[in-house]
C-alpha cells in the first residue's frame, strides 16, 4: 500500500485527489471538536456509557458523539438510511425497479436517502437529548435564558444539520476524490479512536509507568496478529470456473472463453455485525425512555442487555443471542447480494455452463449450495472476531487499549483499507495507460 500511495503521488491528478480527500477528512476531524452551546460534555459523556450500540456509534465519529460536539451524530443517520432503503428495495416493487433503472434511477434513491437522513437525524438528536441529556442534568439552560425547550430545539436542530453537513462531505469525496466517501469518513474516525487511547497510554509511559511498556508492546504485536487474520480471511474466496461454448455470429465466431465466479467468505461485510449489536442495545435505550438512570432498577436492566450481567447465565445468554442474531443477518445478507436463480439465468444466456452441471435449474441449485456453505464460514468468522479483539486486547493488562478497536471496528478499518488500495491501483493503472486508450 505504501507503495502504492508513493506512486499515486507522482502523477498530478490523482494527487490533487488525494489532497482533496485529505483536507476534507481534516474538515471532518474539526467538526469533532467544535463543541454546541447549551451541552455539558462530562455530564453527556457519561450518559453514553453503558450502551453498546451508542459506545459503537461514538468509536465511529472518533468520540464526536462522546464529547456532544458538533458532529456528534456522525455519519450514523445517512448509514442508517442507507440500510433502511437498501431492505426496502427487496420487498417494495417501486424500489426495486428504480434499482434497475440506471444512472436516473440511483439519483432518485439517493434523494429518498437523503430524506430519510434527515428524519433520522431529528429523531436520534431529540431521542439523545431527550433521553440522555436531561436524565443527567447534561444541558446547560443558563446559555439559552434558562429555557429547556430553547435549548432542545437548538441543539436538535444544530445535530442535525451537522449530520447533513457530514454526509455532503462524505459525497464530495465520493465525486472529486479518491475511494467511498462514506466509508473514509468512518474509517478515519475509528483510526482517531483508537489514537486517543494509545496517545493517552503513551502519556502514562511517559509519566514513569514502566507497565505501559509491555502493555503497548503486546498491544501492537496482537492488533498485527489480528489484522492479518482478518486480512487473510477477507481476501479469501471460492473461484466457481465457467465456461462459454463457441458461438458463429455471421463471419465470426465468439466466445469458448473460461471465466470464473467470485464468491468471498465475508461477502455481506461488517453489516450482520452491526445489525446484531444494534437490536442488543436496542431494549436499553427503550429502557432508558421509560426508566429514568437515578433508578436502580435502569442499571440493573442496562447492565443485562449490554453483555456485562453479574451473573455468569445472564453473559452465556447474552453471548448465544448475538451468535443467533450475526448467524441470521449473514444468511439474509448473504441472499440479498447474491442471486443463484439471476446468476444462473444470466450464465445460461450467454452460453456458459459450469463443468459438469446442466445449465438452468441444476446450475441454480449448486450456486445456492455452494453460497450456503460459504456464508457457514462466514458467519462462523463474523461470530468468533465478535468476542476475540475484547479477549485478547485484555491481555495488555491496559483499560485504555481494551477498546481502541471494537469487532466491527476492525472489520471497517480492514474493509476500507483494501478497498481504497484497491481504487487507488486502479486510478494509477488508468492514467498510466492512458496514451494506449486514445
Amino acid at each position: 500500500m505504501f507503495e502504492t500511495i508513493k506512486n499515486a503521488f507522482r502523477n498530478k491528478d490523482i494527487r490533487k485527489k488525494l489532497l482533496l480527500t485529505l483536507l476534507i477528512l481534516f474538515i471532518f476531524r474539526l467538526g469533532c471538536y467544535i463543541p454546541v452551546p447549551g451541552m455539558l460534555r462530562a455530564e453527556f459523556g457519561k450518559a453514553i456509557q453503558g450502551n453498546a450500540f451508542l459506545e459503537l456509534m461514538s468509536g465511529i465519529t472518533g468520540n464526536a458523539l462522546a464529547n456532544g460536539t458538533l458532529f456528534a451524530l456522525g455519519i450514523g443517520p445517512y448509514i442508517n438510511a442507507s440500510i433502511i432503503i437498501q431492505l426496502l428495495t427487496v420487498g417494495i416493487p417501486y424500489l426495486e425497479r428504480l434499482s434497475k433503472q440506471g444512472e436516473e434511477g440511483r439519483k432518485k434513491i439517493t434523494f429518498y436517502t437523503r430524506i430519510l437522513t434527515i428524519i433520522l437525524a431529528i429523531v436520534q438528536s431529540v431521542g439523545i437529548i431527550v433521553n440522555f441529556a436531561t436524565q443527567q442534568d447534561a444541558l446547560d439552560t443558563s446559555a439559552f435564558y434558562n429555557s429547556t425547550w430553547f435549548t432542545g430545539v437548538y441543539m436538535t436542530i444544530v445535530y442535525t444539520a451537522g449530520a447533513m453537513l457530514v454526509m455532503w462531505l462524505g459525497e464530495r469525496i465520493t465525486d472529486y476524490g479518491i475511494g467511498n466517501g462514506i466509508s473514509m469518513i468512518i474509517f478515519i474516525g475509528i483510526l482517531s479512536t483508537g489514537g486517543i487511547s494509545i496517545v493517552s497510554e503513551f502519556r502514562n509511559l511517559f509519566a514513569g509507568n514502566l507497565n505501559s511498556l509491555l502493555s503497548i508492546g503486546l498491544f501492537i504485536v496482537i492488533t498485527v496478529l489480528l489484522f492479518f487474520f482478518i486480512v487473510y480471511v477477507d481476501l479469501a474466496e471460492r473461484k466457481i470456473p465457467v465456461q462459454y461454448a463457441k458461438q458463429v455470429r455471421g463471419t465470426k465466431m465468439y466466445g469458448g472463453q473460461s471465466s470464473v465466479i467470485p464468491m468471498k467468505i465475508t461477502g455481506s461485510g461488517v453489516m450482520p455485525l452491526i445489525f446484531a449489536f444494534a437490536i442488543l442495545s436496542f431494549p436499553s435505550m427503550i429502557i432508558s425512555f421509560f426508566v429514568p438512570q437515578s433508578n436502580p432498577a435502569h442499571q440493573r436492566l442496562a447492565i443485562w442487555f449490554s453483555g456485562n450481567s453479574p451473573m455468569w447465565y445472564g453473559r452465556v445468554i447474552y453471548s448465544v443471542a448475538l451468535c443467533l442474531l450475526i448467524f441470521a443477518f449473514a444468511f439474509f445478507y448473504a441472499q440479498m447480494e447474491f442471486n443463484p436463480d439471476d446468476v444462473a439465468k444470466q450464465i445460461q444466456s450467454n452460453g456458459g455452463f459450469i463443468q459438469g452441471i446442466r445449465p438452468g435449474k441444476p446450475t441454480a441449485q449448486y450456486l445456492k449450495k455452494i453460497n450456503k456453505r460459504i456464508t457457514l464460514f462466514g458467519a462462523i468468522f463474523l461470530t468468533l472476531l465478535a468476542f476475540i479483539p475484547s479477549i485478547a486486547f485484555s491481555w495488555t493488562g491496559s483499560a485504555s487499549l481494551v477498546n481502541v478497536f471494537s469487532t466491527t471496528g476492525i472489520l471497517i478499518v480492514v474493509s476500507v483499507a483494501l478497498e481504497f488500495d484497491k481504487q487507488l491501483q486502479s486510478q494509477i493503472m488508468m492514467k498510466t495507460y492512458k496514451g494506449f486508450l486514445k
